[in-house]
């Protein structure tokens, strides 16, 4: 099952690379359970349930507020029904003018084909200073 869950998990990364929300939202459980990091600047919702509540919550406030937005994987660490993946955040603000690059774990959990669960990771304090 480990290799399946992998595979979901990079073709998510993929298609959101490629700007193809509706691919990435489709790979989510309806009843899809995410959360952004303690103190992040979109944790303010937390936890999001659905896919509906992660496109309004967080991916719809990265591409309005954000030039450039990036999430670069760089390592995938395989544990069964999760997947475990290391990389790193970058873009500028649009408000500020600043740009973030920060190092992020995700952490995600699958079932079967669908993605159940993420949980994120990263240097809050980084974020907070580029929007301020």
């Amino acid at each position: 099952m480990s290799q399946e869950t992998v595979a979901v998990i990079r073709g998510l990364y993929e298609a959101f690379g490629r700007g193809d929300v509706p691919s990435v939202l489709g790979s989510m459980d309806q009843g899809i359970e995410w959360r952004e990091a303690e103190n992040f600047i979109y944790a303010d919702r937390n936890p999001y349930v659905g896919p509906q509540a992660v496109l309004e919550g967080v991916f719809m406030r990265l591409g309005s507020e954000w030039e450039g937005f990036t999430v670069t994987p760089e390592e995938w660490l395989d544990a069964g029904n999760h997947v475990v993946v290391l990389g790193t955040y970058s873009g500028r603000h649009r408000e500020s003018d600043r740009e973030v690059r920060a190092q992020f774990a995700h952490v995600w959990g699958v079932r079967g084909d669908r993605v159940v669960r993420f949980q994120q990771y990263t240097d809050t304090k980084q974020f907070a200073a580029v929007v301020a």
